[in-house]
């Protein structure tokens, strides 16, 4: 299943709908403005909370957690060492490990789970501006949790870039 997501989502405050293929509004990203960190809630369409994201306070290394209900479920982190700039590691509570590997400041990268491609985040197959995809390419793969996983390491990516520390 393919997601549509505005490039602009990581604006603090914006509110943005993600599409499915056929346009149809799947979830809504509501920006947390006026928070001491910065925070995220992906909600359905009928607006129930399903993922928020935080950046992670008082971390030596950005990080940024997903939660759901109030209960931690993964932690997204530049991969320590690692020989391609642009690696991400995702520590999902029950110790599964995910990798987030590519051009991810090109919106070209996807989410593996021991060399099985999970997602693939893409701008290659759209024509519109400041939009990317998320192609979810395992049925069993949490599309929510790979959109929150897609939202953690491009804003991670980006805060790198311009020298910003998260938390």
């Amino acid at each position: 299943m393919k997601y549509l997501v505005r490039d602009k989502l990581f604006a603090i405050g914006d509110d943005y709908w993600i599409e499915d293929e056929q346009g149809r509004k799947a979830f809504f990203v509501d920006g947390k403005a006026m928070r001491i960190k910065e925070t995220f809630e992906l909600k359905d369409p009928e607006g129930r909370v399903l993922i928020d994201i935080r950046a992670k306070m008082f971390s030596l290394r950005d990080a940024m957690t997903i939660e759901r209900g109030g209960e931690a479920l993964a932690t997204v982190k530049k991969k320590r060492f690692s020989l391609l700039r642009n690696h991400y590691r995702v520590q999902l509570v029950d110790g599964t490990e995910l990798d987030v590997s590519g051009k991810i400041l090109d919106r070209e990268f996807v989410v593996e789970y021991e060399g099985e491609m999970l997602a693939h985040i893409s701008r290659r197959w759209l024509r519109v501006r400041e939009t990317y995809g998320v192609d979810v390419v395992r049925e069993e793969a949490d599309p929510s949790l790979m959109i929150a996983i897609t939202v953690c390491v491009i804003r991670l990516a980006e805060k790198e870039r311009v020298g910003e520390v998260v938390d």
